[in-house]
């Protein structure tokens, strides 16, 4: 089968969403199928033996690291030449509107994909009353689609309930090969906590962004004596947690990668993820499969992987101690603590990208059949 894959984010940067797309874009080829990704022009020709159609664009204003594709007449000409069986379009924004337009004219199966939860996003960027329209926008690309997928039962609920139509889970997935409790290092752990590997050490991994509310882990991180804490990332919004952190033992790591960024999981005592805005969180997984301790606001896609008490924390967003009272008791019960490990690591092991992949192959013979 040809894919033709539309994205608004790619290598080389790095996040959930490009992330979950590596994978399956590996898997799809490896399987014998041929994928042609359209993405902003960030000069990376191809991936895993996929080319990479590159769209000139330019960085947004409040997300320099992200760039703006502009559809243009050219990406009809390469798909007609190309002759995708399917056309796959990962949050229609700018870039994925061009997929949606040209599928219809050119008659072509389309499924669409929501990993972002946007709607939500604005509240932390002061354009709450937006949301309305927001989702008015969303249902309008969303609706153009055949089939539209979202990586959480919660996530299905919730667009079907703004009136978006076929619907559909696209299952979770984690690398259990790369991400093992058995990379623990001390090392590692003396680093993220800058020389204090005794100390309980908190871990953060994923955008430095205002939507991902960091700032509610310091109150945690003040309530647990000699407690350090390590952000692994970067984004928009680390000068001012910074400015936040400051004074706190508070260790901003920068991006971690493959190997490294796998020790980090398996080197923490608890991964605290206070987000409300999670589509599914797979830094979650991540964590998961590499036996660490979650601690995790009870909201959006979260409650899909974590079940609380039994392979992870979940605490009530709207309760100011409800992250503190969850971290306590996890650093508080070491057996406790080890049994949550252990039911983590068994959790992940049930969502290789293999099997995630394998269904994503099945909607898309579907949707060419139908």
């Amino acid at each position: 089968m040809r894919i033709a894959l539309f994205t608004e984010t790619f290598l080389p940067k790095i996040d959930g969403i490009v992330t979950r797309l590596c994978h399956t874009i590996d898997h799809l080829q490896r399987n014998g199928d041929k994928v042609l990704i359209f993405s902003p022009d960030y000069g990376v020709p191809e991936y895993k033996g996929a080319k990479i159609y590159g769209v000139p664009g330019f960085p947004l204003p409040m997300y320099p690291e992200l760039k703006m594709a502009v559809p243009r007449p050219a990406i009809g000409h390469a798909l007609e030449e190309w002759k995708p069986d399917i056309i796959h379009v990962v949050n229609p924004a700018i870039l994925g509107l061009a997929g949606l337009f040209y599928g219809k004219m050119l008659k072509i199966p389309l499924v669409a994909s929501y990993h972002t939860h946007l709607p939500q996003y604005l509240q932390h960027y002061g354009l709450g009353m937006l949301e309305g329209l927001l989702w008015e926008l969303l249902k309008s690309a969303h609706n153009q689609a055949d089939l539209n997928l979202c990586t959480s039962m919660a996530m299905v609920q919730e667009l079907r309930s703004h009136g978006i139509e076929r619907v559909d889970l696209w299952q979770r997935g984690v690398d259990t090969e790369l991400f093992h409790p058995d990379l623990a290092s001390r090392e590692m752990r003396s680093h993220l906590s800058q020389g204090h590997p005794d100390s309980p050490l908190l871990l953060y991994v994923g955008r430095l962004g205002a939507e991902k509310e960091i700032d509610r882990i310091k109150p945690v991180l003040e309530a647990i004596p000699d407690a350090r804490l390590a952000l692994v990332g970067d984004g928009p919004n680390r000068e001012a947690l910074e400015k936040l952190f400051a004074g706190t033992p508070t260790n901003f790591v920068g991006y971690l990668r493959g190997r490294e960024l796998t020790s980090a999981y398996a080197s923490a005592d608890a991964f605290i993820f206070p987000s409300r805005t999670e589509t599914l969180g797979l830094v979650l997984l991540e964590a998961m499969a590499a036996g660490c301790p979650v601690v995790a606001a009870r909201s959006g896609g979260i409650p899909d992987i974590v079940t609380d008490g039994i392979n992870g924390y979940l605490f009530d967003p709207t309760d100011e101690q409800g992250a503190i009272v969850a971290t306590q008791r996890l650093l508080a019960n070491p057996e406790e603590r080890e049994t949550v490990r252990q039911n983590a690591r068994q959790e992940a092991e049930r969502w290789g990208w293999a099997a995630a992949t394998r269904q994503l192959q099945r909607y898309y013979q579907k949707g060419t059949r139908d």
